[in-house]
């Protein structure tokens, strides 16, 4: 029944997430669509929090703010000084590729406490250049059309941040 469940909402979110990427720029329907992926995502991450002890999850709650908003501020700077960091795209995916079969293979061969540990740490240092990325997209690429699938983009990276930092949490205790 768990299980189920589970692949149910991995369905939703990925048949939401493609809907959304397809009607990004068609007004009434993209905000409905971002609503759908929002709340979908939200059950799973819901999940997720629900078996971890509330002051962890409060901790990586405030850490994942605080980096997000240093990390922004930062990019908005530097964005007006004349830097660009869109060199970070391919190596960002060639990264995040490889963390993936990480993760792949940690699901059949469970990992001790220091490699979860470890792990956290990277994805948390990919995931806080993807904010950077993803902002520096925001503010030199992206048209004002564009603004849902920015936003998108943003929301993966903060989330995908506070889980990374929230297993880091998991696995000191």
């Amino acid at each position: 029944m768990d299980s189920d469940f589970m692949i149910a909402r991995l369905l939703l979110l990925f048949s939401v997430l493609v809907s959304l990427y397809y009607y990004h720029q068609k007004h009434p329907v993209n905000f409905a669509l971002l609503g759908l992926f929002t709340v979908s995502l939200s059950l799973t991450i819901g999940v997720s929090c629900a078996f971890t002890r509330g002051e962890l999850v409060l901790e990586a709650l405030i850490l994942t703010a605080t980096v997000t908003l240093g990390l922004t501020a930062y990019t908005y700077w530097a964005s007006r000084k004349g830097y660009d960091f869109n060199f970070l795209g391919l190596v960002l995916f060639v990264v995040v590729i490889t963390l993936i079969m990480w993760s792949l293979i940690q699901a059949f061969f469970p990992a001790s406490k220091l490699s979860l540990s470890i792990y956290g740490g990277i994805a948390t240092v990919i995931f806080s250049a993807y904010i950077v990325y993803d902002t520096n997209n925001l503010i030199k690429r992206f048209s004002y059309d564009e603004y849902i699938w920015a936003s998108v983009s943003l929301y993966l990276d903060i989330l995908n941040l506070f889980l990374s930092i929230l297993n880091i949490l998991r696995a000191q205790c």
